[in-house]
């Protein structure tokens, strides 16, 4: 008995004891576990902090070398927007008419823009200023961009660990916070809507996916607001209110349909409608424009289907089959007999201009000039793609392979929108920045999908798994130099490509030396302080922005475009002889003209290389303007050998007046134009209509007075 007792003991004994290393096991593993998980969540945290401050930083080399300046054209009339807003207030702004563009008709500001920037920047003044931090709404503007990539880039790693997990959303966030083709348009000094339009974008994109992950309500609302917010910075929302649309109309013919997808489009859609059309550039178009159409068509099928599927289970199978096709046929029947009905009456207006180039690239060549003249609307080259976007190039369809492997809802709507922005990017070389963010999320898929797999034959214990972790370090090894490649690539894109500030150039000379050509900036200033307030300035579209916020003159066009028939007039007055242009510029009340000229310094973007354009253009409203007439056997000259229409135009005249007295180059003759290479056809002429009234130190701005001649009557 004794015996037994005490071997019973023991058993007990060991048992309490072998309870209690496994929970000290179990304690010891869940604390190690909770301190790896702390450990991870630290290092996510450095990491996208370092981008955070990367995707900022890196976007200032134009502030650091030059100063605090809004780049390009554009931005320089959303900056006189901005500066209006904070000063007279947001009813004010929305009610804006400006006398001093588009003379003599005008421009209503509020309706004729998307406020979003300028509303975003007035805010942020307004917030700091209230903080009692103190900065200037002109450095507001100009950092605004790079602050909002830094946001684009935490934003891009939600929405790629939305699609995939932690890994890919690192690496498409450090990807997107430097890449060139989403850098060209967020650098400092870059005040251009497409700035927050990619924030907003993204933003939208990953609310949709949680949305259709979830089936969340919540999330649904918050993709709502913030395609409100992207309808409000850029007419590229358009591209977000079909790519969705698409994306529900594949999960339907997939056989995806949810109860998820059905709650996130019907929300997203009838809120985000409602939202979009308070604004007042937008205000019917979502439900009376063609470009709307897939929306609402989409909604309308949700609907349908939805219903049909409640019904089937309420009938029998043969009941059910009746009702759905004379349920489809009178749905389609209503619908097209809506269309044609609204298309005849006007109330569904038809594809723009701008549309149409997306679906043929040659119709804007051939039937709206204007559209066609923007470089930002040019065909992609493939050049274009290595520059702005590097090793993505072939990582981007790397990519789509991995997302095609395993098809998901989040997949299928990242193979759509890779494939639908992949050819709209080489349609419009603009639309570049759109391609950019979803090539950053594909090419961060491949690269963490391929580490993922190579690393573990890194870690394979086993000896028999030699030749495994020597392709797996081989593969390893090659990403890295890739990414590095990249890295340094993207540094140097943004350094020497899209940190100059078009406002202010420079060269390098012989010596490495930089030379700084500060001529607009003294052409305006002249412009402002010697000509009368109510002057009137005739110069090519390209520079009415910044005629008008930096020398306060009013002009007869602008960057808007929106009237092709008054910059049709300023391009016949070009095109013309300088006795029938002064009539023109008589009759449109214009007291000086401003040619831009590049023959000195050999800037290749001056207004004679333009010259063409203001031709085909002035000639689409008036068929006596014809571009044979300024070429020579089908060239463009303006040497000795150039037609005598071209040797005496206007636009001539005024780029060469006196350039027969200047030596360009020593072992050159007088009048050598440098981004031409040749020596100018004619010099020894006189203006008679109009005189030389300032000419900038290097020539690139040349203004003239329009004179006054007696009345002979």
């Amino acid at each position: 008995m004794k015996r037994s007792e005490k071997s019973s003991t023991s058993v007990v004994n060991n048992k309490q004891q072998q309870q209690d290393v496994n929970i000290i096991s179990q304690t010891e593993s869940g604390v190690k576990e909770e301190n790896n998980g702390h450990q991870e969540f630290l290092l996510k945290v450095l990491i996208l902090s370092v981008i955070y401050v990367l995707a900022f930083s890196t976007r200032l080399f134009s502030v650091l070398r030059y100063e605090s300046v809004i780049h390009e054209f554009d931005p320089y009339f959303n900056y006189r927007s901005t500066i209006y807003l904070v000063q007279e207030g947001f009813y004010n702004f929305l009610n804006w008419f400006d006398e001093r563009a588009w003379y003599p008709l005008g421009r209503i500001v509020g309706g004729t823009i998307y406020p979003g920037l300028m509303a975003t920047a007035s805010l942020v003044h307004w917030v700091l200023n209230s903080l009692n931090i103190t900065v200037n709404i002109r450095n507001v503007c100009v950092l605004l961009s790079p602050w909002f990539a830094s946001n684009t880039a935490m934003v891009t790693y939600k929405f790629a660990k939305e699609v995939k997990d932690t890994q890919t959303g690192l690496v498409a966030a450090a990807m997107i916070a430097i890449v060139p083709g989403y850098i060209s348009r967020s650098v400092a000094g870059s005040f251009d809507n497409e700035g927050i339009a990619i924030f907003a974008l993204i933003f939208t994109y990953y609310c949709w996916i949680k949305s259709v992950n979830t089936g969340s309500l919540m999330w649904a609302a918050i993709c709502s607001l913030a395609y409100f917010y992207m309808a409000s910075a850029w007419g590229g929302y358009v591209f977000i209110i079909n790519l969705i649309p698409l994306h529900a109309f594949f999960l339907l013919l997939t056989g995806r349909y949810s109860h998820r997808l059905y709650i996130a489009y019907s929300t997203m859609f009838v809120i985000g409608t409602i939202l979009s059309m308070q604004i007042t550039f937008i205000s019917f178009q979502p439900v009376q424009s063609s470009e709307h159409l897939a929306a609402i068509g989409i909604f309308g099928l949700l609907q349908l289907y939805a219903g049909l599927a409640w019904v089937k289970s309420h009938l029998t199978n043969e009941a059910f089959k009746k009702l759905q096709r004379l349920t489809v046929l009178f749905v389609l029947s209503c619908a097209a007999a809506v269309l044609v009905i609204g298309t005849l009456t006007g109330y569904i207006s038809p594809f723009n201009g701008r549309f149409y180039s997306l679906l043929d690239p040659t119709y804007a060549r051939d039937h709206i000039p204007i559209i066609a003249s923007v470089s930002e609307h040019q065909p992609t080259t493939w050049a274009s793609y290595f520059f702005d976007l590097h090793i993505l190039v072939f990582l981007f369809p790397a990519g789509l392979y991995f997302c095609f492997q395993k098809l998901t809802d989040a997949n299928i709507f990242l193979i759509l929108y890779g494939v639908t922005s992949i050819y709209f990017s080489g349609v419009m070389v603009r639309l570049m920045l759109v391609l950019a963010p979803v090539a950053c999320i594909l090419a961060a898929v491949a690269v963490s999908a391929t580490l993922t797999t190579y690393m573990k034959k890194l870690k394979a214990p086993t000896s028999d798994a030699n030749n495994s972790k020597e392709s797996g370090g081989v593969m390893v090894a090659v990403l890295t130099v890739l990414l590095i490649l990249y890295a340094f690539h993207c540094t140097w894109v943004t350094s020497e490509a899209y940190s100059s500030p078009s406002i202010v150039l420079s060269a390098k000379q012989n010596d490495g030396s930089r030379v700084i050509f500060d001529d607009f900036r003294e052409a305006y200033r002249w412009i402002g302080q010697n000509t009368a307030d109510d002057a009137r300035i005739m110069s090519w579209w390209d520079y009415g922005y910044q005629l008008s916020a930096m020398a306060n003159r009013t002009v007869l066009v602008d960057n808007n475009t929106w009237n092709n028939s008054h910059i049709a007039q300023v391009g016949k007055a070009f095109a013309s002889s300088e006795e029938d242009a002064y009539k023109q510029m008589k009759a449109l009340d214009v007291d000086y003209v401003l040619v831009i000229f590049g023959g000195l310094t050999g800037y290749s973007s001056d207004d004679i290389n333009k010259f063409l354009w203001m031709v085909r253009i002035g000639g689409s409203c008036d068929p006596n303007i014809k571009e044979q007439d300024y070429l020579t056997n089908g060239q463009y000259r303006i040497d000795k050998g150039a037609s005598p229409t071209m040797l005496n135009s206007l636009m001539y005249k005024l780029s060469y007046y006196r350039f027969s007295e200047v030596h360009t180059d020593y072992q050159r003759p007088t009048g050598f134009d440098r981004v031409r290479n040749v020596e100018i056809g004619n010099k020894n002429f006189d203006l008679t209509y109009l005189e030389e009234a300032f000419t900038s130190v290097h020539w690139l701005v040349r203004v003239y007075k329009v004179k006054d001649l007696d009345n002979r009557a």
